[in-house]
This record gives C-alpha cells, sequence and structure tokens, in this order.
C-alpha cells in the first residue's frame, strides 16, 4: 500500500503539470490555426486581384 501511496505522490505532480500544461497549449493552438487560416484567405484574395 506504500508502494501505491508513493507511486501516486511521485508521479501526481508531473500529471498535473502536464495536463496543465496541455490545456493552456490547446486554446492557443486553436487561435494559431484561425490566425493562419485568415492569412491564407487574405493571400488568396490579394492573389486573385
Amino acid at each position: 500500500m506504500e508502494d501505491v501511496v508513493q507511486l501516486i505522490s511521485n508521479l501526481g505532480f508531473p500529471i498535473a503539470i502536464s495536463l496543465y500544461l496541455l490545456i493552456r497549449i490547446e486554446g492557443k493552438l486553436e487561435n494559431l490555426t484561425i490566425s493562419i487560416n485568415n492569412l491564407s484567405q487574405s493571400i488568396n484574395s490579394i492573389k486573385n486581384t
């Protein structure tokens, strides 16, 4: 039982940090995707004129 508690205490913190960072990065990736799509549309509209 002590091994399980030690395993959770050793792995719990890195897992929590990883999840936090993944959630933060996901929002930034969505914004980046939207910006790239807008840039692509702008370039295509400039090319077609």
